[in-house]
């Protein structure tokens, strides 16, 4: 007898809970619209496609036959290439907004067909008859010009993520930048001030032209570069050694893009050099924001992990609030954070959980997204004193 991860045998409901007979199991409505139940499961955590019950003594999931139209649809915007953030828009927006964000993907579409088209008939023309190629080192000579095209609402998202992880100190202005950086067929958008770091990784939708670079931006100058950015349906950053641009891909419009000759700290190093994490914490993103929150103007709030709860507190235990969590592993007794550092960390994150990968009390702890892992931002704990452990 074969059991699915939710506890369904066949994905029949006969016998499971009362008050079922009419739904379907997660397996059976999987088999019904082509969806895999890893997915069902996710589109639930995401608030796309939530199962008509859940019992709340097995935690079984439970759909409706008329729901399969939905999870149909769900599953071709899907396999299209659409962005789940758009396909919401699609299945819940008015009918005008459904027709604008279908037509902007449509081009972006035909404009990345268009490019792939023309990448394949440049290397089919390179192909001379004696087999010789063009050099693969010449893009990366002095004065070659970067080109990379990305989403535009996925690069004004990036900076709206990591903008508030860069500094405000006038003795390293380089933390009052944030580095773009162009390098191993992706983009990484990347702020810290020392006390916190954020990391976006983009995926282009076109290959990478010319060498890698590094492109160092004045964050001030990001928020409103991002909001031009986001009506974009494509944009491409062309950067060289005179500076770099941010260009509409299917019109004429573009914006300068202000760059600094400062030098960004070593992030990458710093990243391989973190401890591997002893203690995971999955929660509820909004309520734990809220949590902290409520807690006030403090120096410090209190996160006390237990084995299927997370109490958030200030150090003296008052203004607590229990949230239910999944803690695999040992839990730590507790572990402070600056309120003014946490907050912000988890207002730029997205989607309904957060996960905390917490190595020790005194060590860098890794906040992500729990279901869009290319989001990275990384908060150091502060100390606390006896009474609040």
């Amino acid at each position: 007898m074969d059991l699915t991860t939710d506890g369904t045998t066949d994905g029949t409901t006969e016998g499971i809970s009362r008050g079922t007979a009419h739904l379907l199991g997660i397996s059976a409505f999987a088999r019904r619209v082509g969806l895999a139940p890893s997915a069902l499961r996710f589109y639930n955590d995401c608030g796309v496609l939530p199962p008509a019950r859940v019992d709340t003594t097995t935690g079984y999931r439970f759909y409706r036959p008329d729901q399969d139209i939905r999870a149909r649809m769900l599953r071709s915007l899907r396999a299209a290439g659409l962005p789940l953030a758009e396909v919401t828009v699609v299945l819940d927006g008015d009918e005008d907004e459904a027709r604008a964000v279908l037509e902007r993907h449509r081009n972006t579409v035909r404009d990345r067909t268009r490019t792939a088209d023309a990448t394949i008939e440049a290397v089919l023309r390179s192909l001379s008859g004696d087999g010789a190629r063009a050099d693969s080192g010449a893009g990366a000579e002095t004065g070659a010009v970067t080109r990379v095209r990305l989403g535009g609402v996925e690069l004004a998202s990036a900076f709206r993520q990591v903008v508030p992880a860069a500094g405000h100190d006038p003795v390293h202005p380089e933390l009052g930048c944030v580095l773009v950086e162009i390098d191993d067929g992706e983009v990484r958008v990347v702020a810290t001030d020392r006390y916190r770091l954020s990391m976006r990784v983009l995926r282009p939708v076109a290959a990478v032209e010319g060498p890698a670079r590094g492109l160092l931006v004045a964050a001030g100058s990001l928020p409103g570069i991002g909001a031009w950015a986001s009506r974009c349906a494509a944009v491409t950053i062309e950067a060289g050694p005179d500076g770099a641009t941010l260009r509409e891909t299917a019109g004429t419009a573009s914006r300068e893009l202000p760059v600094s000759t400062a030098l960004f700290p070593a992030y990458r190093d710093m990243l391989s050099a973190l401890t591997p994490a002893r203690h995971r914490l999955i929660v509820d993103r909004p309520a734990l924001l809220d949590a902290v929150n409520n807690c006030g103007e403090t120096p410090a709030v209190v996160l006390r992990l237990g084995e299927d709860e997370v109490a958030v507190s200030l150090p003296d235990h008052s203004r607590a609030t229990a949230l239910p969590a999944v803690c695999p592993g040992e839990q730590p007794p507790c572990i402070g954070f600056d309120p003014a550092v946490l907050a912000p960390a988890l207002e730029a994150s997205v989607g309904p959980d957060v996960l905390l990968e917490i190595a020790s009390v005194s060590e860098p702890v890794v906040v992500r997204s729990a279901d869009q892992g290319s989001f990275t931002t990384l908060v150091m704990p502060v100390a606390l004193g006896g009474d609040a452990v």
